[in-house]
């Protein structure tokens, strides 16, 4: 049986993503000690964890949480949990178990993200376009950064439930001939393309890769960030036609997305690629995309959409998920 002492600990959350583990230690519903570590320089979940835990002095004793809730970029089907980004597996009840932690709970990185929606400080959204949202009605989540996150919220009588699924790695939907021949260039490097493999951070760069061979050009060595700024600054042909095509491509997913939740509450954008993206993506074809669903453009434009600017998100998320329902492992 737990004592008061342990029952006061600060509980831990965590979003660990493909590249980056962020983490932070909740005393009431207030997210402290916040800090980010590169997965990378980690073996494992359980190292980067303590590593964490001693930085914030939360190691020992009576501040070492008993209770976590953690987001993971990936799919969480039983006790063996794998990184679709990382090469980082492991066991949930044993992660538990060298943690010391009382209760430990999983969840996926997009479904931790959903839980946050309706608690998103409004200043920390921007719109782009549609109407007003149709109160307690489906809202869709789509998020390309290190890989595609998709999720949705859904109103279930008193409650919302966030959902789990794996829709960044459905086939990538392409509209005109332009987008059908850069799919053909990328079914030569990869065996399925998924939406993923183009709207993501490393989906930019397969992006202007397969723009460069189409006009016979050698590319240059870009990061994601490096092909936004030269779009950006209209240095580069390709880079400014892979970030208008990787946005209207965006618009095309989110526009299914929310035909298939009926998510007449909005579509929201999380993620670290589309914020970054600025004036390039305010200009975009996103909205006129989205929209451009044939007999249902009207049920399409009067959908508002959200790009969220909020510094961890998923931390509001993830303080809900130790007391509102949902898709989740609870490690054993």
């Amino acid at each position: 049986m737990s004592t008061g002492r342990h029952d006061d600990a600060p509980r831990l959350i965590a979003d660990i993503g493909g590249t980056n583990a962020r983490f932070a230690l909740l005393e009431g519903d207030e997210p402290l000690s916040e800090q980010v570590l590169a997965c990378a320089d980690f073996p494992d979940l359980v190292s980067a964890v303590e590593h964490y835990l001693k930085q914030a002095g939360a190691d020992s004793g009576h501040h070492r949480p008993r209770q976590a809730a953690m987001a993971i970029a990936g799919p969480i089907t039983g006790d063996v949990i794998r990184m679709t980004n990382h090469p980082w597996q492991f066991s949930a009840a044993r992660v538990r178990e060298q943690l010391r932690l009382r209760r430990l709970i999983f969840l996926n990185d997009f479904t931790a993200l959903a839980l946050a929606l309706r608690h998103l400080p409004a200043d920390e959204l921007v719109a782009v376009g549609g109407g007003r949202p149709v109160p307690n009605a489906p809202i869709a989540l789509i998020g390309p950064g290190t890989g595609l996150g998709v999720s949705g919220l859904i109103p279930a009588e008193n409650q919302w439930i966030a959902l789990q699924g794996e829709g960044g790695h459905s086939t990538l939907a392409v509209m005109n001939e332009r987008e059908m021949a850069v799919l053909k260039e990328l079914h030569q490097r990869f065996s399925h393309v998924s939406a993923e493999r183009v709207l993501s951070g490393p989906g930019l760069v397969n992006l202007y890769d397969a723009l460069c061979a189409l006009e016979r050009k050698v590319p240059d060595q870009l990061t994601p960030r490096e092909i936004t700024r030269r779009a950006d600054e209209g240095s580069c042909r390709v880079c400014m036609e892979t970030v208008s095509m990787f946005c209207a491509l965006l618009g095309t997913m989110a526009g299914n997305l929310v035909l298939t939740l009926g998510a007449v509450g909005g579509l929201y954008i999380g993620g670290g690629v589309v914020p970054q993206l600025g004036r390039l993506f305010d200009k975009s074809h996103f909205r006129d995309r989205f929209e451009d669903k044939g007999r249902y453009a009207e049920y399409l434009a009067a959908v508002p959409v959200y790009v969220i600017h909020s510094a961890l998100p998923a931390f509001v998320g993830l303080a809900h998920a130790f007391t509102e329902a949902g898709p989740r492992l609870e490690a054993e």
